[in-house]
């Protein structure tokens, strides 16, 4: 940039007289972009480490009514789906009981130590609009102005999108799930299921939702930097829903009512995300001209 176009008025003059331009011009080092990334990764573990003390504390409430809730009877969603398919008139279809088993710990220290674990990742759930304010607080200063206006409110929206894909995986996929893979028998084998294949399933129930669900945030930026189009988006429309079903039958058991309950949140996804992309690509047309 040519000094004449610099404006000089916001400069500072040093102790030997020479002007030093404002704080923000100056580029960073690679160390200092390093030391600015241990300070937000510091935070978002300190953050993380709080909430999982507190999960910790409380960690009967949290094992017994968060982890294993779907073995029990008393899992809201059990009521909930007996109550849905009496008013939609298909009888007991959707009623499910909780298995209700004796979960097994077989392995010396396997308690304290999921414990502890399981503590930690409750407590990455519960920080999580922290810890992505951290990590977006350490990637915004590299964007240009447009991208900056274009994700303004990216912390409420992907934080509100990770906890609906939670709560979605939480209370419709994990209790279908959890009812067939404990009521699928072969061989007379007894189910009796370890605490810690119990709660492997459970997050793999819950968190692969919460990353699905943050798909309306990607395709918002995709648009916004001309990279997808809605027109894109509604012509490959039919291979998108193949796609929504072949992802539903993988985060599921092989059960049609099941695949059906997760495909069509899936599906109407997409469609907000082709509303989104038709709106994004209006801002990126209006940033060419």
């Amino acid at each position: 940039m040519a000094l004449d176009q610099v404006d000089v008025d916001d400069w500072k003059i040093d102790e030997n007289g020479r002007p030093v331009p404002p704080a923000e011009d100056k580029e960073m080092s690679f160390i200092d972009h390093l030391e600015e990334l241990r300070w937000h990764v510091m935070k978002s573990l300190v953050a993380i480490v709080l909430c999982g003390i507190v999960l910790f504390i409380f960690k009967e409430w949290y094992f017994r009514h968060v982890l294993f809730a779907t073995n029990y009877d008393d899992f809201p969603s059990y009521r909930f789906f007996c109550q849905l398919s009496a008013w939609l008139g298909t009888g007991e279809a959707l009623c499910m009981t909780g298995p209700n088993v004796e979960i097994q710990a077989t392995e010396f220290g396997e308690q304290f130590i999921t414990a502890v674990k399981m503590s930690f990742v409750g407590g990455f759930v519960m920080a999580f609009p922290y810890v992505f304010y951290q990590v977006w607080q350490f990637i915004r200063p590299g964007l240009y102005k447009e991208e900056q206006r274009a994700t303004r409110g990216v912390i409420f929206v992907c934080s509100l999108l990770f906890f609906t894909g939670v709560a979605f995986g939480y209370f419709v996929i994990a209790p279908f799930g959890t009812t067939f893979l404990m009521g699928f028998e072969v061989g007379g084998a007894v189910n009796q299921p370890k605490m810690g294949s119990m709660i492997s399933y459970m997050v793999m129930f819950t968190l692969p939702a919460a990353l699905i669900f943050e798909l309306p945030v990607l395709i918002h930026f995709l648009a916004r930097f001309g990279m997808v189009t809605a027109a894109g988006m509604r012509k490959y429309r039919k291979h998108s829903f193949i796609g929504i079903l072949v992802l539903a039958s993988l985060l599921t058991p092989p059960d049609v009512v099941t695949q059906v309950l997760i495909a069509l949140p899936l599906y109407i996804l997409y469609e907000i995300s082709v509303f989104i992309a038709k709106r994004a690509e209006k801002a990126y047309q209006a940033d060419l001209e």
